[in-house]
């Protein structure tokens, strides 16, 4: 009897999966499939975690560390002024996932969700039982936002498909898995901080007993994992799973995807580790007064670690193209690619744990292929994430709540809108429940973006750009009060100022 690969039996595990971990899946297809059309298009949302736009050489970064993007944009439309609606997993998912800004859905913390009220305005209720609606949240921290939907989902999958998670307990307790993770998981487990008194002797054993769960073969820095869970991966696992588990769901569906990789620990496959070590060298940049003052010699070094563990990505997701391809799914599917926020290496600042709103952190890629699309098409005017579904709606026929505080993209229902102004927020230090008083919020307008601080020192302040002169954002407009920045100004303000309305005593 011959041997099944590794690989081979998690794309087996991926095609049964549904019924496995869901049997009420197979009860559902029976059902509904006969009352849903299945002459409707698929959407398939394919969200990469920290993936920065200006990291992309789809977006003409040097380095060339997404030829299968490229090759994907060829049959795209590409938005090339897509931003996040926040800094972090959190708030960007639930901008997607809701239509609506943080300060509208107020998951702001790191520990947040979307507001109890608010909870059946998602994606997934919108869509309806018209389609067969799949989620899997690979990122711990989307499946907070996710697990709150759950009502609304048909199909999910936990954050250990297709990878090794050995000892995480939340999953014993489905009817309030957010709370079993933040109560137990959290308390215990923590891999990168100590866990509590009790627990500590446990974790270490256990991180130790992890380590050795799944072969590093393949990857010189060690498995990809989940930060801070013991959540280890292999790229060729996930996207190769996931490339076998879309073709099983029942027509027409609806998939939310969200991949962890990029996101830090940036641990890039052999084939491109080193191959980023050149002469290249990006614009310096001041450091920031609100940094974490990271030497520019460190951030070199998280860049190139950042950038081949893109182009590792890139040749996984090259794969899954590949296999979306042979099953003729790009005839009949919506296929969205883009990111929860960016990653930045830049003005002494590290990643994206940060209240700086340049663009490496905010702004974020965007191409959609539409079904048969054969030619490419390229939109710069400014989109947000809360722009998705809004046009998912309008793709698949069904009608705009009237919640969404986004609009239909350009060219696929919407037309480009130059004059209307786009948030991205950050405000993780502010309680969930109370006005927004120490924040960073990013508004994008035109050819311009204003970026203000509050709260952070004893008077706020604001940085203008134009982005069509100055992509690299290097020359402050601000002190010299150009015509635009009143309108943008007196905009940014009263959005805020309606915003805190509903939690002001």
């Amino acid at each position: 009897m011959s041997k099944i690969s590794r690989r081979s039996f998690l794309k087996m595990a991926a095609a049964a999966a549904p019924a496995v971990f869901f049997p009420q899946v197979a009860s559902w297809a029976d059902k509904n499939i006969n009352q849903a059309d299945a002459s409707k298009p698929n959407v398939i949302i394919l969200l990469f975690d920290a993936m920065t736009a200006s990291n992309l050489s789809v977006y003409g970064y040097p380095r060339p560390t997404s030829p299968s993007l490229e090759r994907f944009a060829e049959h795209s439309t590409v938005y090339h002024s897509h931003y996040a609606g926040g800094s972090f997993t959190i708030p960007g998912v639930a901008s997607l996932l809701t239509g609506t800004y943080p300060w509208t859905n107020r998951a702001i913390n790191h520990s947040g969700v979307v507001k109890q009220s608010l909870a059946d305005e998602n994606i997934f209720r919108a869509l309806g039982n018209g389609y067969h609606r799949m989620a899997f949240p690979q990122s711990i921290w989307s499946n907070f936002i996710v697990t709150q939907f759950a009502n609304d989902v048909d199909a999910f999958f936990p954050s250990e498909t297709f990878g090794k998670l050995d000892y995480l307990k939340s999953e014993y307790f489905p009817n309030d898995r957010n709370m079993a993770a933040r109560a137990l998981d959290d308390f215990a487990f923590r891999q990168y901080e100590e866990a509590s008194l009790l627990f500590g002797t446990l974790q270490s054993i256990l991180l130790s007993k992890n380590s050795n769960l799944l072969s590093t073969a393949g990857y010189p820095r060690g498995l990809p994992h989940n930060l801070n869970y013991p959540l280890y991966y292999k790229l060729e696992d996930v996207l190769g799973g996931v490339a076998s588990l879309l073709p099983s769901q029942p027509a027409p569906f609806f998939s939310y995807v969200h991949f962890f990789s990029p996101h830090a620990p940036y641990r890039s496959t052999y084939k491109f580790s080193g191959n980023f070590i050149d002469d290249w060298k990006p614009i310096e940049k001041p450091e920031h007064r609100f940094s974490s003052h990271t030497p520019s010699d460190k951030l070199a070094g998280s860049r190139r670690a950042y950038d081949e563990y893109i182009a590792s990505v890139d040749f996984e997701i090259g794969n899954l193209f590949d296999a979306i391809e042979k099953k003729g799914m790009f005839e009949n599917s919506y296929v969205i690619i883009t990111a929860d926020h960016g990653e930045m290496f830049e003005r002494g600042e590290k990643a994206h744990d940060t209240p700086l709103m340049y663009d490496s952190v905010a702004h974020i890629p965007l191409l959609i292929s539409a079904p048969g699309q054969k030619i490419r098409r390229d939109v710069y005017s400014p989109t947000n994430a809360v722009d998705v579904l809004p046009t998912v709606m309008k793709l698949t026929g069904n009608p705009i709540p009237a919640w969404v505080q986004g609009k239909p993209l350009p060219e696929l229902g919407g037309s480009e809108d130059y004059e209307r102004g786009t948030f991205t927020i950050e405000a993780k230090l502010n309680s969930s429940f109370a006005p927004l008083h120490k924040a960073t919020i990013a508004m994008r307008k035109g050819t311009h973006k204003l970026i203000y601080y509050t709260g952070y020192l004893d008077e706020d302040s604001f940085e203008l750009y134009d982005m069509e002169s100055d992509p690299e954002e290097m020359t402050d407009l601000y002190p010299a009060q150009p015509a635009i920045l009143k309108k943008m100004k007196e905009e940014l303000l009263d959005s805020l100022l309606d915003s805190n309305k509903p939690y002001m005593k």
